[in-house]
C-alpha cells in the first residue's frame, strides 16, 4: 500500500445506499427522481458515477427476495401497497453491469444468504472483483420473513438465531471457495499444454451444521484475494456476524453517546487475530442550502407517504455542513466512516457530492483524489494470505 493511500485510509470515509428512488417512500413521486428509469442500466450507471465523481469509497446496492411493500422494513408496509416503489433489479448483476464503466469507487451489492447456496454467490463476487480490477464486496442480508420464505417452498423460517449463525456459515464457506484456487494456479503454460497447475486447486471440504460443500470452485481467486464483506447490526444476533465474518460493519447510532457504545461492543467482540472490523453507521439525509428548506422537503415527502417516515437509522435534515458537523463528531468517536442514505436518488446524493464532499475537503476531513489501487486498500485492509497455500 502506498503512503499516501495508507493516509487516506486512516481519514474519514464515505460511502453511498443506493435503493430505487431514495430511502423516502415518497421518494418516486418527487421533481427530480427517475421512476420510469428505475429498471435501466443508464439510470444505475449515472448514480454510480455521481458518487465516483464525489470520491466516495463506496456504494451499496440494495436488494431483497421480496417486493419492498413486502420486506418487513417499516411498521405500515402491507403486501397490497401500490404507492411505492416496486420490484428490483439484481444488485450483483447491476453491480457487474456498472462496475467496469467506472474506475476507483468500490461495490457492495446486498445478496439474501437465506435460501440461496454459497457456491453461486461466491462465483458472481468474484467474477464481480475480475471485472471491477479488485473493487468488489458483498454485504450480506437474511431473509426471516414468512413470505420470502413461500418463494421456495423448501422450509420455514428459522429463528433469527439460527439465521445469522446459518449467514456465518455461509461466509465462511464462500470465503474458502475464494481461497480454494491459488493465486498462481493459473499457469497458461504453452510449451507443456497446461493451463492449470492442479496441485494449486484445493478441496475445502466444508462440513458444518447448515452447509457440506466439497469445492473448489469454478473461478480463480479474486485480484483482491478476498472481496471486503459487510453486514449490517442493530445488536442481538446480527452482532455475531459483523464480529466474526465481516470486515465492514454498519451499525445505527441516533447521537455521539451510542456511537461511542457501538465501537466500543465490536470492538469487545471481534476475536484476537482478525483486523479491527471498519465500522460504519448508516445516516438517512434529507439536504438543503438551509435547514427550513431541508425541513420543507421532509415534511413534503411524508405528506405525499401520508405517513411520517421513520428509518432505522439516525435521520440528518439539515444543510450539507451541518452533516459535515455531525460525520466529524462521530468520527471522533472512533467511527471509520458513513454510509449515507439519500431520502431522495438522484437529488441528495446530487448534493453529497457537490456540497458534502467539497466541504468536507474545505476541513481537511475528505480525500481531494483517489490513491488505493483496490477496495480493500481503500479500507486499510491488507490482502489476506491464501489459507490453503503450502508455499
Amino acid at each position: 500500500m502506498s503512503r499516501e493511500a495508507s493516509q487516506q485510509a486512516q481519514s474519514l470515509h464515505l460511502a453511498v445506499a443506493l435503493d430505487g428512488t431514495g430511502w423516502h417512500p415518497a421518494s418516486w413521486r418527487e421533481p427530480g427522481a427517475r421512476p420510469r428509469e428505475l429498471l435501466t442500466a443508464r439510470y444505475w450507471t449515472d448514480l454510480v458515477t455521481a458518487a465516483e465523481r464525489g470520491l466516495l469509497d463506496f456504494v451499496t446496492i440494495e436488494d431483497a427476495l421480496a417486493l419492498q411493500s413486502e420486506d418487513g422494513s417499516t411498521p405500515d408496509d402491507r403486501t397490497d401497497r401500490t404507492d411505492r416503489v416496486g420490484g428490483r433489479l439484481d444488485a450483483v448483476l447491476i453491480a457487474s453491469r456498472v462496475a467496469p464503466l467506472t474506475r476507483h469507487v468500490g461495490f457492495l451489492p446486498a445478496a439474501v444468504v437465506t435460501h440461496t447456496e454459497p457456491f453461486h454467490l461466491s462465483k458472481a463476487i468474484a467474477t464481480l472483483d475480475y471485472v471491477s480490477s479488485g473493487r468488489a464486496g458483498l454485504r450480506v442480508r437474511v431473509a426471516p420473513s414468512p413470505a420470502t420464505a413461500r418463494h421456495f417452498g423448501r422450509r420455514d423460517v428459522p429463528s433469527v438465531d439460527e439465521l445469522f449463525a446459518e449467514a456465518a456459515d455461509y461466509v465462511e464457506v464462500v470465503r474458502r471457495l475464494w481461497d480454494s484456487w491459488e493465486d498462481d494456479a493459473v499457469i497458461r503454460d504453452v510449451g507443456t499444454g497446461r493451463y492449470v497447475d492442479r496441485n494449486r486447486l484445493h478441496y475445502i471440504d466444508f462440513e458444518g451444521d447448515y452447509f457440506s460443500v466439497r469445492g473448489p470452485s469454478i473461478t480463480p481467486r479474486p485480484p483482491q484475494g478476498q472481496p471486503v464483506v459487510a453486514a449490517l447490526t442493530h445488536g442481538g444476533p446480527a452482532d455475531g456476524l459483523v464480529v466474526t465474518s465481516a470486515d465492514v460493519g454498519f451499525v445505527t447510532p441516533r447521537d455521539t453517546a451510542e456511537a461511542i457504545t457501538r465501537v466500543g461492543d465490536v470492538a469487545a467482540l471481534r476475536p484476537d487475530g482478525l483486523d479491527p472490523v471498519r465500522l460504519f453507521a448508516d445516516v438517512e439525509v434529507v439536504l438543503a442550502d438551509t435547514d427550513a428548506e431541508a425541513a420543507a422537503r421532509r415534511d413534503r415527502l411524508d405528506e405525499r407517504a401520508g405517513v411520517e417516515h421513520r428509518s432505522d437509522a439516525h435521520t440528518f435534515v439539515g444543510t450539507p455542513a451541518g452533516l459535515a458537523d455531525l460525520l466529524q463528531e462521530w468520527h471522533a468517536a472512533g467511527l471509520a466512516g458513513f454510509r449515507l442514505r439519500p431520502a431522495v436518488l438522484p437529488d441528495d446524493l446530487t448534493r453529497i457530492v457537490d456540497a458534502l464532499v467539497p466541504e468536507l475537503q474545505r476541513r481537511g476531513a475528505f480525500r481531494t483524489s483517489y490513491a488505493a489501487r483496490t477496495f480493500r486498500e481503500a479500507l486499510g485492509l491488507p490482502r489476506p494470505v491464501n489459507r490453503y497455500a503450502t508455499a
